[in-house]
């Protein structure tokens, strides 16, 4: 119980670090231009993403499955994130 507790802290702590990368880099660049929306977004998709995998690894039994849905959900976290960021499928969700 004690190690699934630190995964979880783990996912939380993974998910701000990663959004402070471009909260830092706002304050020293104007190319960066992030919204309070963009980083509700990103942290909803960092987050929903761990958690995602974190109940993978607590229900599948077996190592291959685990492994499988685990680079799904990944794949579909950066095929979402390119979408919002630059629009590679030209949906009207993208950011372009």
């Amino acid at each position: 119980m004690i190690t699934q507790n630190k995964r979880l802290i783990g996912i939380l702590l993974s998910v701000v670090l990663l959004l402070l990368i471009p909260f830092i880099a706002m304050q020293f660049t104007t190319e960066v231009d992030w919204k309070l929306g963009d980083f509700l977004i990103m942290g909803v998709l960092l987050l929903g993403t761990g958690l995602a995998c974190e109940f993978v690894i607590r229900k599948v039994r077996k190592l291959d499955y685990r492994i499988a849905i685990c680079v799904a959900i990944v794949i579909a976290f950066l095929l979402v994130w390119a979408e919002l960021a630059v629009g590679i499928f030209g949906t009207p969700f993208a950011g372009s």
